[in-house]
């Protein structure tokens, strides 16, 4: 059974780092597209930046470059959300979700993605 597990969240101050994991059961995450989303209190939920399958590329959100980044770990069959300079307004809770269509460029469009994890809350706050 796929399964898409998030951890890593919590409190932070305002300029600090946290990395996210995203740990993957009952597939190969390196076939999959993965993207990080993330929905505030009161906000849809946005696309934060993901990475595409089997060494493909990355995107990013205006919001996030310079300051996130994205990593896949295959032995781990674990991606990465590496998250610094944190600011208030990255407060929310982040998700992680698979695509398996082959060859496709990831997206930063929720609808991309069949699979999700349950999210892990960050709070970016002094």
């Amino acid at each position: 059974q796929l399964q898409l597990v998030e951890s890593g969240g919590g409190l932070v101050q305002p300029g600090g780092s946290l990395r996210l994991s995203c740990a993957a059961s009952g597939i190969t995450l390196d076939s999959y597209g993965i993207g990080w989303f993330r929905q505030a209190p009161g906000k849809e939920r946005e696309g934060v930046l993901c990475i595409s399958s089997s060494g493909g590329g990355t995107r990013y959100a205006d919001s996030v470059k310079g300051r996130f980044t994205i990593s896949r770990d295959i032995a781990e069959n674990t991606v990465y959300l590496q998250m610094n300079s944190l600011k208030p307004e990255d407060t929310a809770i982040y998700y992680c979700a698979a695509d398996s269509t082959p060859f496709r460029r990831c997206a930063l469009f929720d609808y991309a993605y069949e699979y999700w994890g349950q999210g892990t809350q960050v709070t970016v706050s002094s």
